[in-house]
């Protein structure tokens, strides 16, 4: 294809940003003479090539134009978050919660970079399995920030959205994506409110309890990943996938992957209440 977005490596070659970046990302030397670009991956800044810019504007103007609409098309296709979301599959992610990444496999390298290409700054998370690859299940991470290291590799810094069901499995240049449907807890009014106030009042003073008879030791390490618990809510209807308190206590309790799944599948409150009290019991 015609170049776009033309930048020239420190050993004088010049290719597609796009191109030089999906390269760097298997093997960081340049693609033509093999010279080392380490440099250029730590610093993440490439020279554009204002000249080669220039002609083509000048010389190839129809082909410019064409060329600048196929890649806006390919951008609003990944800026969508409904359809073919990117898909990282590692580890239990919640709403609210904090889940930091290391990132260095070529495939995820790339679609960390177009979830900040894009400007979403989002993609899936969702545990693995057998069958179908990953789950059913799984939360919207958003990127707070990203820091990247001279080997390529990345630590990404990232909170959990919203909570979804995957519709189809597929996959795009080597990661999995996925078309999702976010989903919510149903509202409860009149008696089942007041039972579900004494409920999530109950339950959260149990939590509470049981993190402070943790030793001091664990009590750090978990601070130090998570956060503080956080507060009880007034009103725990008032966000859609309920108290944040709720999602910490499920990512600080000692369950395995499985176990926590369903958790995050759950539209009841009093389910989820209920089932985080047996835990604890």
């Amino acid at each position: 294809r015609l170049f776009y977005e033309p930048v020239t490596t420190p050993c004088g070659h010049t290719f597609c940003l796009k191109c030089l970046e999906r390269c760097l990302d298997h093997n960081p030397k340049c693609p033509l003479c093999k010279e080392g670009l380490s440099e250029c991956l730590a610093m993440r800044k490439y020279c554009k090539t204002v000249l080669m810019e220039e002609l083509i504007a000048r010389y190839l103007p129809e082909e410019l134009t064409e060329r600048r609409k196929i890649y806006e098309e390919e951008i609003a296709e990944l800026s969508n978050l409904n359809k073919s979301v990117p898909i990282f599959v590692c580890t239990m992610a919640y709403p609210t919660v904090p889940c930091p990444l290391h990132i260095f496999e070529p495939c995820y390298r790339l679609m960390i970079r177009r979830c900040m290409e894009t400007g979403t700054r989002q993609f899936g998370m969702c545990i693995s399995d057998p069958v179908k690859g990953f789950a059913d299940y799984g939360c919207i991470l958003e990127i707070r920030n990203v820091e990247f290291f001279a080997d390529g590799r990345s630590v990404v810094d990232s909170i959990g959205k919203r909570r979804f069901k995957v519709v189809q499995h597929s996959q795009r240049d080597g990661y999995n994506t996925a078309d999702i449907e976010y989903i919510e807890d149903q509202k409860v009014q009149g008696q089942e409110y007041a039972e579900l106030l004494v409920l999530h009042d109950s339950v959260y003073d149990q939590a509470y309890t049981w993190f402070n008879s943790l030793k001091q030791a664990l009590k750090s390490r978990i601070l130090s990943h998570f956060g503080p618990m956080p507060a009880k809510d007034p009103d725990p209807q008032a966000n859609p996938n309920g108290p944040a308190w709720c999602w910490w206590v499920l990512a600080v309790l000692p369950l395995e992957n499985r176990a926590q799944l369903p958790f995050l599948a759950m539209k009841s409150l009093r389910d989820r209440l209920n089932g985080i009290r047996r835990v604890l019991t």
